[in-house]
């Protein structure tokens, strides 16, 4: 408990240092195009990014005098944090040198962001989970301010702020209720104290609630979806594709730990606002985005509703106040699709980025008009991940889908059977918006002819996306497995 073993941590003490290396290089370049920042962050990523997967089948290890747990859980979310950086610093890099917004920030912040990730997801003390939190939602207002000069930004900016900061100290205060209730930070001892049944249950659920909500906002859940759309419309694209990827991954671990680890006693409390939370998000999400002309904002609603598939998944785990067998399938579903969804967003925000040019932003459903015309292969592509999100076989999204409502059908509980059934029926509704997309790409007439071009790299690494999109979609075991495992041992420890 004392030992500090700075050896377990020594990916996170690595990025540390290489964030503090790309900002004193930077102060030294003068390349417009950041060529060394940029080289130099990617492969701080990479590395971060091997080590995180080379250590995957390592046993689970707490550090830091019992602040950090290091197991496969946390290995397999920074490893794929670490990834979705990598890609989305590709798309945006771009983007960024059109708008002027190219600058040291832009990497220095990327890399605090995917350490205040790694904090979250291996948090093993109430403290250690604020800390991360805070550092990666931080890192992420000042990346959305990134056009200092553009109203708009600075606005959605200002809501992020204002409204992370109300959810932070929801989920601080419920943070502290849980501490005053049961005498301790760490969350392995919190779940020992409430399991003996002899502290107040009025304490602890009132604590929950407000955990809840926390957890709520970070997600992107209805009822606390508000910022979603503001900001994800009013940052620019390449911050709106950062806070859409890795941050999903940090919520969805911070939520594991916190209710899973340390409140599964009180599954029945915070079940059934997750189960409210999860509709409501499918509802809002699905309905809005039906009425969206605007690209980013439609984009924005579909994640509150994919959200609601993911809070469906974490809900589902504890059947009659009891996990049992359930939990596995319901955990890692749940993961699995916050990591399918991750990989489909980052291409879908990643060809707005590349359609867009100096003073054309590309954010309109009608910007798309006839892009088969003009780019068959971008096309093609973004095709992929309109089906994926939409849930079209054979791609990813519809696995993810699928295992989820497996999930929760394999309970043999009808409140989870009738909940699949509106989420399949509400999926078909929102399937409209998805093939909206594909209608205006594949059918409409183009208004600007131009053919579409974009750097080497990017082309590579978009079909890339794509690929994988289509290819785990029909192949899916491995990275089920991979899920699987990371939560099976995290549940052991």
């Amino acid at each position: 408990m004392n030992d500090m073993n700075w050896v377990a941590v020594y990916p996170e003490i690595l990025l540390l240092a290489l964030a503090c290396v790309v900002a004193l290089v930077d102060l030294f370049v003068t390349d417009p195009r950041r060529t060394t920042t940029y080289w130099l962050t990617q492969l701080s990523l990479a590395v971060v990014g091997v080590m995180h997967f080379a250590a995957m089948g390592d046993a689970p290890t707490e550090t830091m005098q019992g602040m950090l747990v290091v197991d496969p859980l946390s290995h397999l979310l920074s490893g794929v944090s670490a990834v979705a950086l990598i890609i989305t610093l590709v798309y945006a890099r771009p983007y960024a040198e059109s708008r002027d917004i190219l600058k040291g920030e832009l990497f220095t912040l990327s890399l605090l962001v995917l350490l205040g990730v790694n904090v979250m997801v291996a948090a093993n003390n109430f403290l250690t989970t604020y800390l991360g939190l805070e550092l990666m939602s931080l890192s992420l207002y000042a990346l959305t301010a990134l056009r200092r000069d553009h109203t708009i930004s600075t606005e959605a900016a200002m809501k992020y702020f204002v409204l992370g900061a109300l959810a932070s100290g929801f989920l601080l205060y419920g943070l502290s209720m849980m501490y005053g209730a049961t005498g301790s930070l760490s969350i392995p001892r919190v779940f020992e104290v409430i399991s003996t049944g002899t502290v107040n249950k009025g304490v602890l659920v009132l604590g929950v609630v407000f955990v809840v909500a926390g957890l709520g906002f970070k997600l992107g859940a209805a009822p606390f979806h508000m910022w979603v759309p503001d900001v994800y419309q009013g940052a620019p694209t390449a911050a709106t594709l950062l806070i859409g990827g890795a941050p999903k991954l940090a919520a969805l671990g911070m939520t594991l730990r916190l209710l899973v680890e340390g409140m599964l006693p009180l599954a029945t409390d915070w079940q059934q606002m997750m189960l409210v939370m999860a509709v409501a998000s499918l509802v809002v999400g699905n309905l809005a985005a039906i009425a969206q002309s605007n690209l980013k904002r439609m984009l924005a609603y579909s994640t509150i509703s994919q959200m609601g598939f993911v809070v469906l998944g974490l809900a589902s785990g504890v059947v009659n106040g009891q996990p049992d067998m359930h939990a596995l399938n319901a955990y890692s579903s749940a993961m699995f699709y916050a990591i399918s969804y991750v990989l489909t967003t980052l291409g879908s925000f990643g060809l707005i980025m590349l359609l867009a040019r100096q003073g054309f932003e590309s954010e309109q459903i009608s910007d798309l008009a006839g892009l088969f015309k003009r780019s068959p292969w971008f096309a093609f592509v973004m095709a992929i991940y309109m089906f994926s999100l939409a849930g079209i076989p054979p791609m990813v999204g519809f696995y993810g889908k699928l295992a989820v409502l497996q999930a929760m059908v394999t309970t043999g509980q009808s409140l989870y059977i009738w909940l699949a059934v509106i989420a399949v029926l509400l999926s078909l509704v929102g399937a409209f918006y998805y093939l909206r997309v594909v209608k205006v790409m594949f059918f409409d007439e183009p208004t600007d002819h131009s053919p579409v071009t974009a750097p080497a790299d990017a082309r590579v690494v978009m079909s890339l996306n794509g690929a994988a999109v289509l290819v785990l979609g029909l192949v899916p075991s491995g990275l089920l497995a991979l899920c699987t495992q990371a939560v099976v041992r995290a549940l052991a420890h």
